[in-house]
């Protein structure tokens, strides 16, 4: 297990190495002059090549990447231009709250979907198994989006069960002290249950949009694995050796079925990372994805650049977890390792 994950560690580092690359080279690619911008429509041109100047924007474009090589290498991001706070220093006081979004959507989305996929597996053609098919497609075909705008429509501004969506907690209520930076965590720890009903009320709206789109490919793989599972010889003898249905089923089905499933969840939250961005600008959350919208949309190179290699990050550190995951449920894992 060990060499398995540091051969891991060691293909993840040239992925880590191209992904500063890139996303360098695509910043600066971009339209837009960020001396321009904070200089103002009614800057003239010398003021605005004195703040180019400033920012380093005048140095050739290799000397621009080994400053920033070099930064990186003493854990500096860089500092925003529309904040003027480091980005590192954002990104940590920002990704609890998106990690908190995430974590929750695709934990109701699991709860829901592979109870969902295996009931429809062991019973093909039934009500359910239509069920299924039905969601799964619907929650393929609506955009992320969409979704967040019409539950908004619909609970907040028709029906008035849910708070409005302007963060993470009611304007009535002040953040709870940061112990995790999750405020459902960090609420129960101060024992502040008005403060815990707030923060969950308002994680309702945007965890279900997440969980309405991570779930359709969730419940599909989890059916279509406990199909193919339960066709082979080895159920069959499961069977005919008189073991009971649900034995059978969550003893040698389910766990065999499990390895495409998470392979699945995966992709699925690397998905949600990307689909976070959207949701936390339709329900104004202050997490990482607004701030990277906010600093595009200002070409604020230094916190785009900070968002991606985060997001890479954790992508490489999701896929050393789920390597590990399938040595814990399959040895042959371990021995091809």
């Amino acid at each position: 297990m060990l060499t398995m994950i540091g051969k891991r560690l060691m293909f993840a580092i040239p992925s880590l190495i191209g992904v500063v690359i890139v996303t360098f080279l695509l910043t600066r690619a971009l339209p837009g002059d960020p001396a321009a911008y904070f200089a103002g429509p009614a800057a003239s041109k010398e003021a605005i090549e004195q703040i180019r100047k400033k920012l380093g924007f005048d140095k050739p474009l290799i000397e621009q990447f080994f400053r920033y090589t070099n930064d990186l290498a003493h854990g500096d991001f860089g500092t925003s231009l529309t904040t003027g706070q480091p980005v590192a220093t954002e990104i940590r006081n920002r990704l609890p709250a998106s990690a908190e979004l995430t974590l929750l959507g695709l934990i109701v989305s699991v709860t829901i979907a592979i109870p969902l996929g295996v009931l429809a597996a062991t019973r093909p053609g039934s009500w359910i198994d239509h069920l299924c098919r039905v969601t799964t497609t619907a929650g393929v075909s609506l955009p992320v989006f969409f979704t967040g705008l019409v539950l908004v429509y619909l609970f907040y501004f028709r029906l008035g069960w849910s708070p409005a969506p302007l963060g993470r907690l009611d304007v009535f209520y002040s953040a709870p002290t940061h112990v995790t930076g999750f405020y459902l965590i960090d609420t129960l720890i101060a024992r502040d249950l008005e403060a815990f009903r707030s923060a969950l009320s308002q994680l309702i709206l945007p965890a279900a949009t997440l969980a309405i789109f991570s779930l359709a490919p969730i419940a599909r793989m989890t059916r279509a694995s406990m199909l193919a599972v339960l066709a082979s010889d080895f159920v069959r003898t499961a069977r005919a050796s008189g073991l009971s249905p649900s034995t059978v089923i969550v003893t040698y089905a389910f766990r065999n079925a499990m390895l495409p499933v998470i392979t699945t969840l995966s992709m699925v939250f690397s998905f949600l990372l990307g689909a976070n961005v959207l949701v936390e600008k339709v329900f104004a959350w202050p997490g990482i994805g607004s701030y990277a919208v906010e600093a595009l949309i200002s070409s604020d190179f230094a916190p785009v650049q900070g968002f991606v290699l985060t997001m890479a990050v954790m992508y490489v550190l999701l896929n050393l977890f789920i390597d590990i995951l399938y040595g814990v449920i399959d040895p042959r894992v371990r021995l091809e390792g």
